[in-house]
């Protein structure tokens, strides 16, 4: 606490000024706390609050960071709004946050036009690929390494007559891409039907009609957070979890199997995070995190903890809190993190996370939420394609 007495007279100078021969920065975390993504961005929010307070505490590290909270309601125009907020008012100059992919490729742009770098929360391919820029680094696992987790595993175990459903907004759409485009790798598969609902739909029943009376073995499902919950409690109610396997990226969220009960029995998922994982410093993280919030971490706040202490290693290795120069040293540049040995790859700034697949099951005892039984992992640098293939090359 002493280490932070005093910080509001000097942060916002960073803003107009660069380092400004200052070691405080300010840190704008915007997170979507209203809207389709509210459960989901209580996890980022701590996660990038644990973060700052390490930061600070780490003597190896010369910044002192304060952070400011905004709220991107989950929506683009909203979200830039907030951060230009953080930029102007709170003298912010590194940015943290989004969990909607539409709200990330939003901030994206306001990075590049502001120069200040920035931590996306959002997964779709093109925050790190076609959309990518030399300001943007990102910690969290995008869908085309999720797509290597689950699309093997998905053609050799659950089926090859596909059935692709997504939220129709721009993960949903790199969900879908992404994963079908791996799993035509190698795997002679059909697509039987492919369906859109808008973000933040309530009612599916039409969808699992239609996924229900076709030939799908398997229903990939590109959604999170509430639209996820309501599609598999409502394909559950309706039985079509007995002939039609369904398998979803983020199934493992510990917010959607909270959610969903026993309705998440049976099911399929990638895995970006468990608190039980035994990479790197996790347990060290995990057992801060209980001590904090009396709660365990789930992937939203280990992205948040990543992407935040990634950055300020690159901040040590610049010996400078100019964003403009932390820019030019974070790629590539290898540090230990939760996930074990990492760094953000020099074409595209994507982190290279290792994944899994999983399967939900009843946990020991038969009831509550599901647990996860951990398929075999890939490695961070067999999970991401090349760079030029998704889009980047910086």
């Amino acid at each position: 606490m002493a280490g932070m007495t005093g910080l509001t007279g000097v942060a916002g100078c960073l803003g107009d000024a660069g380092g400004g021969g200052t070691n405080a920065i300010t840190y704008g975390v915007i997170s979507p706390m209203t809207g389709p993504y509210g459960g989901l961005a209580v996890g980022q929010r701590n996660g990038a609050e644990l973060a700052i307070r390490h930061v600070n505490e780490n003597d190896d590290i010369d910044v002192e960071i304060t952070g400011v909270y905004e709220d991107t309601e989950a929506d683009p125009s909203t979200g830039r709004r907030r951060a230009q907020s953080v930029v102007e008012q709170d003298g912010a100059s590194y940015l943290m946050g989004a969990i909607s992919s539409s709200v990330a490729l939003a901030l994206n742009e306001f990075a590049a036009e502001e120069e200040v770098l920035y931590n996306p929360g959002g997964a779709a391919v093109p925050i790190t690929g076609s959309n990518c820029n030399e300001w943007v680094f990102r910690a969290e696992t995008n869908t085309a390494q999720m797509a290597e987790a689950v699309s093997d595993y998905t053609a050799e175990n659950l089926g090859t007559n596909v059935w692709f459903h997504i939220a129709d907004y721009a993960y949903g759409e790199s969900v879908m891409e992404r994963v079908e485009t791996r799993m035509r790798d190698g795997h002679d598969i059909e697509v039987v039907g492919r369906s859109r609902s808008q973000l933040g739909s309530t009612n599916y029943n039409s969808y699992v009609s239609q996924i229900s009376n076709s030939d799908a073995d398997v229903a990939v499902l590109g959604m999170t957070g509430g639209d996820l919950i309501n599609f598999v409690k409502q394909a559950a109610s309706q039985g079509l979890k007995e002939n039609v396997n369904l398998m979803s990226p983020t199934m493992t969220f510990s917010v959607v199997r909270g959610a969903l009960g026993e309705a998440a029995y049976g099911t399929y998922g990638g895995v970006r995070y468990l608190p039980s994982l035994e990479t790197g410093d996790n347990q060290s993280f995990v057992e801060a995190y209980q001590s904090e919030y009396d709660a365990m971490p789930d992937n939203f706040a280990r992205a948040a903890y990543m992407s935040i202490r990634m950055t300020a290693r690159g901040i040590a290795e610049a010996g400078s809190t100019d964003p403009a120069e932390v820019k030019d040293v974070l790629p590539g540049l290898e540090m230990d993190t939760i996930l074990g040995p990492n760094q953000f790859r020099d074409c595209d700034h994507q982190a290279m996370n290792p994944v899994w697949p999983g399967e939900l099951v009843a946990p020991e005892g038969g009831s509550g939420p599901a647990a996860v039984e951990l398929g075999e992992m890939i490695d961070g640098v067999d999970a991401l394609p090349d760079c030029g293939e998704l889009g980047c090359t910086l």
